[in-house]
């Protein structure tokens, strides 16, 4: 997913899940890793990285998963270690990215 894609689709996900309960765009005085990122509670659940893709926390088998089917792979914050339960989004449309992300939210809030 091209970066400007990934910022569109990204910026479509704060539109739409900005009124849910306990969503709020990053933390003020924050910087770095997930300083503008949708949290749920406190908890970064969707961002953008610098290299600008979109990335989601999911449980692992889901992106094991998701990794298999070629929708994304492991995100790799640079310190070349991958990260097990977030997923760099290659390619999704518009409703799986919405599905996925708010997949993401009910994992990292604690949702079922």
């Amino acid at each position: 997913m091209p970066p400007a894609d990934a910022q569109t689709r990204f910026a479509a996900l704060m539109a739409d899940l900005s009124g849910e309960p306990g969503v709020s765009l990053g933390q003020r005085g924050k910087k770095g890793f997930g300083s503008s990122a949708l949290q749920v509670n406190g908890k970064i659940f969707a961002m953008v990285s610098a290299a600008g893709a979109l990335v989601l926390k999911l449980p692992r088998q889901r992106v094991d998963e998701l990794e298999a089917r070629g929708v994304g792979r492991r995100f790799d914050p640079g310190h070349g270690r991958l990260m097990k339960e977030w997923l760099s989004v290659d390619r999704c449309t518009p409703d799986e990215c919405r599905s996925m992300a708010r997949e993401a939210m009910r994992f990292v809030g604690g949702a079922a």
